[in-house]
């Protein structure tokens, strides 16, 4: 869906920026619905649902952080999976 490169800046800018990447971010939520027992096809269904706000949401942008996506995620996910969207919002604080 998305055409144009979108740098990512990591964590606070102490590591270096890479593109977008719409598979990694299916994939972490996938995971995240899965961990909170969401059935495969609803989970899978969920990812492709959060991944297209979060690219319409960048659309207008050339770079964002790691944090503005998981943040516009979580959001997007929260609707569908309130446990899953908190999971995936602190998952470094809870692991």
């Amino acid at each position: 869906m998305t055409t144009k490169a979108i740098d990512v800046v990591k964590r606070r800018g102490k590591r270096a920026t890479e593109p977008f990447d719409r598979d990694k971010l299916h994939a972490s939520v996938y995971a995240a619905c899965l961990s909170v027992r969401s059935p495969e096809g609803h989970a899978r269904q969920t990812a492709e649902h959060v991944c297209n706000v979060v690219e319409a949401w960048s659309a207008n942008k050339h770079v964002i952080t790691s944090e503005d996506i998981r943040r516009q995620a979580a959001k997007a996910l929260a609707p569908h999976h309130p446990e899953a969207a908190y999971l995936y919002q602190h998952h470094r604080v809870i692991l």
